[in-house]
């Protein structure tokens, strides 16, 4: 299976692409099946289980759930016609998608919170169901939210599982880092020129730029709106954004004649910090490859833009195709959900990517980049996934910035070495997926343990 660019980069809204743009885009794809399969449905309805569950209100789940139902989709959505929308479901008691006829629909009964039966396929499912007048179910689908804003049904989900990946439909079809590694030094080319190569099997040279240029472009649009907003994020937290404030105190210090080296950190910070308060908010954001994980890269590119000597913005294609290329590796052979290994998939797999990034725009090797990406992620093993009443927010901001610091340090450390090391990325990457596998449950996205539950007044 390639991953392309755009499956890991996609533009969609907050606060999780795993628990928001997910069960929009499966409601989507439910609608599209209605449609298909000629059903004449009277009422529509929704399950959520696990993870989808237990933290779905605060990732506004159900929300985004019927705003699929309601015909949107993550990369268009406009939260304010949203919010008009769904307060005409709420007064009409129907949902009206473009191209169907009315569906009987309150959104406060038709979506359910099933805390009881963990479906079999993934932490993160759900069932949409069409009715009859009578409330017999007409037709019904189980549908995955797998990480990133990747959705499988359980049919697709059994296929993967069987099917080895057809890697053939590209002329780099390298599944793991071993093999990238290999084919870059047969065919002479960096990891970024087998991505575009591969990118280019499936799309035209100026779709392929045009697309890139707008994924850095939203990624910095959106450092820029959380660089000039204030307030209290949404949710009942009460958390301040914070982003703002340390960029404005950040800019009164560049005048001075010295200011301590360690305060590099702060400015990646607040790049990734304000991504993340965006992101909490429900903006819209890139996933990278996650939402909760979306801060991570674009502080790391931003970082290379405005505070390395010589740095270019022609670069940039060269850094996300390199980043794209770690994520694809990581997914394929791991995971990148956080509700199925925690966050060492979501923000240790961004600060891999954004690592191998840096390292290749500062110069890196082939063998160099491989290695900033291993650093980055074998320091971010283990961490577990326990946001504090289950919002994308605490300690999940923050943590986006540490992430970001990380990824400089592990490319720079990558940098003084000639490639050579003893943990692979390979190992890494399946150290990660079974410590994910042996991790307990109430540490993956459940908001039943860890900080989750040790703060009291939440």
């Amino acid at each position: 299976m390639f991953l392309s660019i755009f499956d890991i980069f996609k533009i969609g809204v907050g606060p999780s692409s795993s628990h928001t743009m997910g069960p929009m885009v499966a409601a989507g794809r439910f609608l599209n099946q209605l449609l298909e399969h000629g059903i004449k449905a009277h009422s529509l309805g929704a399950s959520l289980h696990g993870s989808l569950a237990f933290t779905g209100k605060g990732h506004q789940s159900d929300f985004a759930t019927i705003m699929g139902l309601a015909g949107f989709a993550p990369e268009s959505f406009d939260a304010d016609v949203g919010r008009a929308t769904y307060a005409e479901i709420a007064r009409t008691g129907e949902i009206h998608p473009a191209g169907h006829t009315a569906y009987l629909f309150d959104p406060e009964t038709s979506v359910r919170f099933d805390f009881d039966r963990v479906l079999e396929g993934h932490a993160n499912g759900m069932v949409l169901y069409a009715y009859d007048a009578i409330g017999t179910v007409l037709f019904e689908e189980t549908y995955y939210s797998i990480g990133g804003g990747f959705v499988k049904t359980s049919a697709e989900l059994a296929s993967a599982t069987v099917q080895d990946p057809d890697q053939g439909a590209v002329p780099y079809p390298f599944k793991t880092a071993d093999q990238m590694v290999h084919m870059a030094a047969n065919s002479g080319k960096s990891i970024s020129e087998m991505k575009w190569a591969n990118e280019m099997a499936t799309l035209e040279a100026k779709q392929l730029s045009d697309g890139i240029a707008r994924i850095w472009e939203v990624m910095n649009t959106c450092i820029e709106a959380g660089l000039k907003t204030d307030g209290i994020l949404p949710g009942g937290l009460y958390v301040k954004r914070r982003a703002k404030g340390i960029h404005e105190s950040l800019r009164r210090e560049q005048g001075r004649n010295f200011a301590a080296p360690h305060i590099i950190n702060d400015w990646m910070s607040c790049y990734a910090m304000a991504v993340n308060e965006q992101n909490a908010a429900g903006a819209q954001v890139v996933t990278a490859p996650t939402n909760g994980a979306a801060g991570v890269i674009p502080a790391t590119l931003r970082y290379y833009l405005d505070h390395v000597p010589n740095a270019s913005m022609s670069k940039i294609p060269e850094f996300l195709l390199t980043a794209a290329a770690i994520g694809g590796l990581i997914k394929t052979n791991a995971s990148i959900s956080g509700a199925e290994v925690g966050c060492q998939g979501e923000v240790g797999s961004a600060s891999a990517m954004a690592a191998a990034g840096l390292c290749a725009v500062l110069g890196g090797t082939v063998t160099q980049i491989e290695n900033a990406a291993e650093i980055a992620l074998e320091h971010h093993l283990g961490m577990t996934c326990d946001p504090i009443k289950g919002l994308v927010q605490a300690p999940c901001i923050e943590r986006n910035g540490l992430g970001a610091i990380k990824a400089v340090s592990a490319a720079s450390l990558a940098l003084r070495g000639d490639g050579k090391h003893l943990v692979s990325l390979d190992a890494c990457v399946e150290t990660m997926r079974q410590t994910g596998r042996d991790m307990d449950t109430k540490y993956k996205e459940t908001s039943q343990g860890g900080l989750a539950v040790n703060i009291p007044e939440c």
